[in-house]
């Protein structure tokens, strides 16, 4: 076969150590966001350097948000930098801007409380 034939539609595709690195990655992103647990995140790694396949591989994360299906979330932690700054220029401003971006997380957590609470049955 040469590089300009079409592959047939059944045929599995092979898959490359970059592309189980690739999903190794996303496992453990997944396991540091908390969707994983350790011994899910081993047994599945272990399962990605075995996979032969991009069928194989894509079993292993199908049951995994991709990153166009994670929300995005809003920003609640302080830009240290901007405060340090603030704190040598302006200790006033950096109490200031720091008790509203304490009121703010305060705020999106009830929000997102409040959502959660509508959401169950």
């Amino acid at each position: 076969m040469n590089d300009s034939e079409e592959q047939a539609p059944n045929t599995p595709i092979r898959v490359s150590d970059a592309e189980r690195d690739r999903a190794e990655a996303r496992l453990q992103h997944h396991y540091a966001v908390g969707r994983l647990t350790l011994p899910e995140l081993e047994e599945r790694v272990e399962v990605v350097y075995e996979a032969r396949t991009r069928e194989q591989l894509d079993a292993l994360l199908r049951d995994l948000p991709t990153d166009a299906e994670e929300p995005a979330r809003p920003a609640n932690v302080i830009d240290s930098r901007l405060l340090i700054i603030l704190l040598c220029c302006s200790p006033p401003a950096a109490l200031v801007y720091w008790l509203i971006c304490q009121r703010a997380a305060r705020r999106r957590g009830s929000q997102l409380r409040a959502l959660e609470s509508s959401n169950e049955p």
